[in-house]
């Protein structure tokens, strides 16, 4: 008697954890996969190229993005006492005290500004004193740096580096993208969905410090670096280009890595060496460490920068910390209840 094939046993096959289903990929020899890894360096050295030349055709635009921290500076630092102000066009030519000007029934309490404007006396013209009752803004800020090269090639090493700079960045996605392409077929599927998290939050730090950087910590940088140049008895009104697009570049580029404390600790935190109560407790060591990290990371070396720098660093030290204890509490919960519990 011929069995039923629809009631017929069949053993259950366990799945196999290398099936290409499952994420293990097709079987490759070494050779093709030598293949694929120089393929994939070729891409990415395309990718990188391009916004190479990208970044170098629109430098001009760039500039100005680097720029505007500097422009929210000096906008922020108005003065606080009345100067006379001459300028001549949109130039200023001077800023001095009223007492120093000659001039009578000159404002102590804000700025008066004055053109040099040609007047007509008989058949002669002069230059004339014409107040300004609208000035523009720049005129009464307290500092107005102008970025200068200072030199026959410097206006080439800046374009240079605008276009390392901004090629790197403007390619990252597509390296990162072809870095994948040949990497995720020999994972398995828990593994791509850990790396996918990992990368996911490691390009929110870094994009949120760059972020940071940009729009905060930059604009507060450069009108300290002013003042301490002041107080120093030294004039902050120029300043040579290069320097000042590398060092933004760089304090952008060291902030972003810098927001990466999280996610390094929280990994710590996760596989098991560290925890909420060692955070705490190395919370002393970490203030020594970290002020050295924002030393290091500090491209002029200047004191007050470094402090600025550390103290967003010492804040996400402490969310983690946090977020650390939060998930020893939850697994402590779940243990005293007897049921599992992923922290993530």
């Amino acid at each position: 008697m011929a069995e039923d094939p629809e009631y017929t046993l069949t053993p259950s096959v366990p799945p196999d954890p290398d099936h290409e289903d499952l994420g293990g990929g097709p079987v490759k020899t070494f050779l093709e996969h030598l293949e694929d890894l120089r393929w994939t360096f070729i891409k990415c050295a395309i990718a990188v190229f391009l916004g190479f030349v990208l970044c170098l055709s629109g430098s001009n635009m760039v500039i100005q993005f680097l720029k505007w921290p500097l422009t929210v500076a000096e906008g922020m630092r108005q003065s606080k006492e009345g100067r006379v102000v001459l300028m001549l066009g949109t130039n200023v030519l001077t800023r001095m005290k009223p007492v120093d000007s000659g001039l009578p029934s000159v404002d102590t309490n804000r700025d008066t500004v004055f053109r040099l404007a040609p007047t007509l006396v008989g058949t002669n013209w002069v230059l004339g004193f014409q107040q300004d009752t609208n000035p523009p803004a720049s005129a009464t800020r307290t500092f107005d740096v102008q970025l200068k090269t200072l030199g026959p090639v410097t206006a080439f090493s800046v374009v240079m580096q605008i276009a390392m700079f901004g090629g790197i960045t403007v390619s990252i996605p597509f390296v990162l993208f072809f870095i994948a392409q040949f990497v995720l077929p020999a994972l398995h599927q828990h593994e791509k969905s850990f790396l996918f998290k990992v990368s996911g939050w490691a390009t929110f730090l870094f994009l949120l410090g760059v972020a940071f950087c940009y729009f905060v910590l930059l604009v507060i940088c450069l009108s300290t670096t002013v003042s301490f140049s002041n107080w120093l008895g030294f004039a902050a009104d120029e300043w040579k280009a290069d320097e000042y697009i590398s060092f933004v570049c760089w304090f952008m580029l060291g902030m972003g890595v810098a927001f990466q404390l999280p996610l390094v600790l929280l990994t710590l935190v996760k596989i098991g060496i560290l925890d909420a109560a060692k955070l705490s407790k190395f919370r002393s060591y970490w203030v020594v460490a970290g002020l050295m990290i924002a030393a290091f990371i500090t491209p002029d070396g200047n004191p007050l920068n470094m402090i600025l720098l550390f103290l967003p660093l010492h804040l996400l030290y402490e969310i983690s910390l946090v977020i650390a204890w939060w998930w020893g509490r939850k697994a402590a919960r779940a243990e005293a209840l007897d049921v599992p519990s992923d922290p993530a």
